[in-house]
């Protein structure tokens, strides 16, 4: 499943590969409807707009944000994590997955501050969701 990053064709990625049950959401950076670093300079900000994109990739993958049981969240400078946390509890609250910050020196583009990566279990798998293959099969 493609969320049209630019990155996905060049790199030879999906944003997004549902297999039975499970469905592994990439690192997600915040980038924006434009092509652009989405709230350049805000930590909460990214952290909704990379939440945002992945849970759009879960929809299209036949799932939700109720499915997820593990989040990754990447930060360029984790003394910032609860500004990232504040958004992360706020999608999460209720469903409270796994979920471990950690901190790396950089990411593709530098004014990305966040990214996220997710995955998802779901508790029975509906009939015609395309899998990795695209063919609808539980393989």
């Amino acid at each position: 499943m493609s969320s049209g990053s630019p990155f996905e064709a060049e790199i030879g990625f999906s944003r997004a590969v549902r297999k039975g049950a499970h469905v592994v959401v990439a690192g997600t950076a915040p980038i924006g409807a434009d092509g652009t670093t989405a709230a350049p300079g805000d930590v909460y900000a990214q952290t909704v707009r990379c939440l945002d994109i992945a849970e759009a990739a879960l929809k299209e993958a036949g799932s939700s944000a109720a499915d997820v049981v593990r989040t990754r969240i990447m930060l360029t400078d984790v003394t910032r994590w609860r500004e990232a946390a504040r958004a992360h509890g706020e999608r999460f609250t209720d469903i409270r997955p796994a979920c471990t910050f950690v901190e790396v020196s950089r990411f593709i583009e530098p004014e990305w501050l966040v990214e996220i990566e997710v995955d998802a279990v779901l508790d029975e798998v509906p009939d015609a969701v395309p899998n990795r293959d695209g063919d609808g099969d539980r393989d």
